[in-house]
This record gives C-alpha cells, structure tokens and sequence, in this order.
C-alpha cells in the first residue's frame, strides 16, 4: 500500500466566518467549537499543530492546587472541573495520577499551610484523594534525603502524557464537522480596512499547496498564537497600547529511571521555594520547570545551562543516592508560556488565568487575541471564546466523546479483539488503544493488509507503521517531525537514537512510496526538527559540572 500525499486545493478569494491563526490545543479546541456550532471555519498553523507550547509543556492536566496561594479560587475550581471533563471523556490520554508533596524542614510553606490548601483542594474538586499505602510511603522516605525530616502529602491530579495526541483527536473532530485546517502555513498579515479585520494573508511552506500567495477574507479572526500575539499584531500594524504578553520561558530535563525514583508524582521546592514536579513520564523522568523570562523567538528557545543546572540540583538533592548529573540527562526542552504582560509582577505571581484581547479600540474590530491558557483548560477556554464572537455555545452537561474518545486502555478483551483484528500482539494492540482510542480498531484493520504496515516503527517500539499511515491520511501530519514527534511521537521515547531515525524513515519511506531523494529529505529535515526541539546539555558544561563533583 503506497500513499500519495494530495495538493492542497487553493483558498484565494474563499470566505470564512471564523479563521483562527495558531494550532496549538487552543486553537483547535476553538476550531472544534466553531465547526461544530456550523460555522465555516479555517485553522492556520505556522508550523505543525501542537508543535510550540502545547508539545513544550510539563504535560499536566491540574486542578491548579499552586493557584489557591495567589487567592484564584475561580480558576481552580474551572481547572478541576475541566480535568474531571478530561479524565471522563478522553481516559485514554488523561488519566489520574497521585501526586506526593514533599516538605522538610528548609521548606518555605509549612505543613499546616499546605495541609490546608489541600483540603480546599479537594473541597473544590467533589472528591478526596486515596490515601498511599504505609508501604509505599516509606519506600519514598527511604529514597529521599535522610539528612531532612520529610512530611509527605498526597493528593490526586491528571497527566496527559502526549497532548499532542489530544491536539490530534480534536483536529480530525474539527475536520470531521467541516473545518478546514491547514499546517506549515504562516499568516503573512491580518488584513484590516476601515477599522475592522477584513481578512488574512498567507503563505503555505508545505511544499504541497499553493506557490504564490492568497488572500482568504474573513468574518472574525481570532489570533491564538500564544508567545507570537504580539508578532501578529505588529505585522498586522495592529498597535496596542502595551504588549499583551509577558513571555516566560520553562525548561524541563529528561532523565532515564533512576534507582529509588517513585511511581508517584512528586510536587517539591526547589531552592529557592519554586515548586518543581518529578513525574513518571513515556517509561522515562520528566522535571520541571523554571521560569525565566524570555523575549526572544519563542521558536527557538533553549533551556539555558543555569536552568538546566536548576533542576539536576533540585532532583539531585533530593535523591542524592541516585547520583544525577548532567550526564544522565536524555534532553532537555523548554517553551515560552504565553503569560499576560505584567511586569511589576514576578513570573511566578503572574496569573495563569486566560484573557480575550479585543483589538476594537485598536482600530480592529472583529479580531480577538487570545491571551494565556493552559491544557486543562483549553476546552472551556474555546467555549468562552466561541460566545465572544458571537456563537451561542452551552456549557457541557453530559460526556461528550468524539470519535476518538474516551477507551479504557486496561480493557483486556478490547486489546484481544485489536490484536486479532490487527493480527498484531497484545502489546501493540494496548498501544494503539492508549494513543488512539476507539480509532485503534479502524487502525488494526488497516494493519492486516500487508507486513509492511503491521512492523513496528523502529525495533525499539510496539508502535506500528499503521499508524504512521493513519497520521497522514487522516490527522495531517506532512512530514516525518509530525508524526515522529506528534501524531505517533515515538521518537520521544527512551531509546531513540539516530539509527533509530534511519530505521524509521526506511519502514515508512517504504510504505510511502519514497525514492532515495525523498527519503534523504525526510530523514535530514527530521533530524534538524528533533535536534531544535530536544536538546542534549552542551559538552563543556557536562564536563565542567562533572570537574565540580
């Protein structure tokens, strides 16, 4: 089976009622929302959907127990109503995780403030956390640092671990009820004439639509392009009065399971009383994050070696058995959360609460900047968004699952019945289910049509070519980076490696129909994309750091 990727048909002239520019989770969540409300509706995305914030985040689905510190009761209790919404509707990919957090006596809250705030935590949220065993407890103790008296609190949250694949779910709903979405295309400018946006100009780098220019008019147009809102604005020679974003750069490192790490999340101090999360992540260690600010391309931002420092020290004290170093890191990522400008404020303090920027008294009406936002609450964000445009959306009453929605992945006799279908192992059957849901099945049937598409992606992984397959039929993925690292993003896992790439790109290649030029061209443009979003700690700081110890 060979697959030929079709032109993209032109857009010139076309009206829409709705184009919303930037496809991370918000903006497909709002595309999702417009299309289903019958609206005719355009997403444009820069880049790939979910490859800048959505992908660069610490991948959970909170309640937000930090908020209550700074007094937002109200954005608490949205937090956890939408992570209970998330956790019913797309079980699948968001699932409950317990959380220790971890005081001793450096600590800077104390141990009645956060006992406190985790009961209202759990006020807020209708239900009370499972207590850990006596076992486990003191299996965390014994890793810890026995140089301090810990207190251990737990309570429940969420974690998506690939939100990319959430994205991925929405975009083909969003498709599925009539939006048109179009990825690796830039909005050049956002057309404004006699005090109203009019329509946007874009260019499509796919290498598969137009080669000149279009113009595309527009009723509204919502700008949901997280750190790069004030750029559109700028290009569009929209002026508002002060930059809408504060952009603050988060850093995360990836390490390999360590002896004594727990299955538990942990929520701890860092030195400087920042709250850094050790979590259980793609058969890895995720920590984060920090907060810097950053003003630069959000596109290319690094982790610096002082954050990068920040966070081995922080895991390495509290596991000092386990002998971390910057050596032991997979790599590391960083992106700039889209924060409100605010800047007598510091990064921590500035609210996470989402804003609607309306440009009317900026000389551009009809067009909306969204301001902050976070995965939890991407869905009633574009609810909120939807109604300011004038769509008349009701708050959800029941679950709503789409058609690649909500799927138990611990069903045995849902994974023995993709296996079959499949004829492929349970393993990869579960695997499936975990990243697909009930798509999982259509997937498995297309497997059983030949060897090629029933082979695993790289020796590494359970993962199939199938799913490369259904990535670019049906969830838009145009290069290798947005499958590899989005649609079935094993190249995040713990054994990639650059054999691991060549490997990839020939089973692929092979079932795409590639010649050796398109399959060299893959291979380097997913090489590049990898190296800019996953970075390894530079050498000289490795060995300087390793001279220190």
């Amino acid at each position: 089976m060979t697959l030929a990727i079709k032109p993209r048909p032109s857009l010139e002239s076309q009206h829409f009622q709705v184009v919303i520019i930037g496809g991370g989770i918000n903006g497909v969540a709002l595309a999702r929302e417009c299309a289903r409300a019958g609206k005719r509706t355009l997403l444009v995305e820069q880049n790939d959907f979910a490859s800048g914030v959505t992908s660069r985040s610490t991948r959970i689905i909170h309640g937000g127990l930090r908020y209550l510190e700074h007094g937002e009761i109200d954005l608490v209790r949205e937090s956890v109503r939408e992570r209970e919404r998330l956790l019913r509707e797309r079980s699948h990919l968001v699932h409950p995780v317990q959380f220790l957090f971890l005081l001793n006596e450096t600590s800077q809250r104390s141990a009645m403030k956060v006992r406190a705030g985790l009961w209202m935590y759990q006020r807020l949220a209708g239900k009370k956390s499972h207590d850990l065993s006596e076992m486990e407890l003191k299996r965390v103790e014994r890793a810890l640092d026995a140089g301090h008296k810990w207190s251990i609190f737990n309570y429940e949250d969420a974690q998506c671990e690939f939100p990319e694949r959430l994205v991925a779910e929405w975009l083909t709903e969003a498709i599925d009820a009539g939006a048109v979405v179009r990825n690796h295309t830039e909005v050049l400018a956002v057309d404004v004439a006699h005090g109203r946006a009019r329509a946007v100009l874009l260019r499509d780098r796919s290498g598969t639509g137009p080669s000149k220019d279009e113009r595309v008019e527009a009723g509204w147009v919502v700008n949901c392009t997280g750190p790069w809102a004030d750029r559109i604005c700028q290009r569009s020679s929209v002026r508002t009065s002060k930059p809408m974003l504060g952009g603050v750069r988060g850093s995360h490192i990836v390490l390999p399971r360590f002896s004594g790490v727990p299955s538990s999340a942990l929520y701890a101090e860092a030195a400087d009383g920042r709250p850094v999360f050790v979590l259980p992540w793609n058969e890895q260690v995720l920590v984060g994050t920090t907060e810097v600010a950053d003003t630069g391309d959000p596109g290319r931002t690094s982790p610096s070696n002082e954050e990068i420092e920040y966070l081995v020290r922080t895991v390495s004290k509290l596991f000092p058995k386990a002998k971390l170093s910057a050596q032991d890191i997979k790599y590391t990522f960083a992106g700039v959360r889209p924060l409100p400008n605010s800047p007598a404020n510091k990064p921590s303090a500035v609210t996470r609460r989402h804003f609607l920027h309306d440009h009317k008294d900026d000389g551009a009406d009809h067009f909306i900047s969204v301001i902050g936002g976070k995965l939890t609450t991407a869905a009633s964000l574009a609810r909120e968004c939807a109604r300011k445009i004038g769509i008349t959306v009701g708050e959800p009453t029941s679950v709503s699952v789409g058609p690649g929605g909500s799927l138990d992945p611990m069903l045995d006799q849902e994974v023995i019945e993709i296996a079959r279908a499949g004829s492929v192992s349970e393993e990869t059957a579960r695997g499936m289910m975990e990243w697909h849901g009930h798509r999982a099945m259509d997937i498995a049937r297309m497997a059983l049509v030949s060897a090629e598409l029933r082979a695993p992606v790289c020796p590494h992984t359970s993962h199939i070519v199938a799913e490369v397959l259904e990535a670019y039929r049906r969830e838009c993925a145009v290069t290798l980076g947005d499958v590899l690292l989005r649609r079935v993003p094993v190249a995040l896992g713990a054994c990639w490696s650059e054999s691991c790439s060549r490997e990839a790109a020939l089973r692929i290649g092979a079932v795409l129909g590639w010649d050796d030029h398109a399959l060299g061209a893959n291979l380097e443009s997913f090489e590049m994309e990898r190296a800019a979003f996953l970075h390894r700690p530079s050498r000289s700081y490795s060995a300087l750091q390793t001279a220190a110890d």
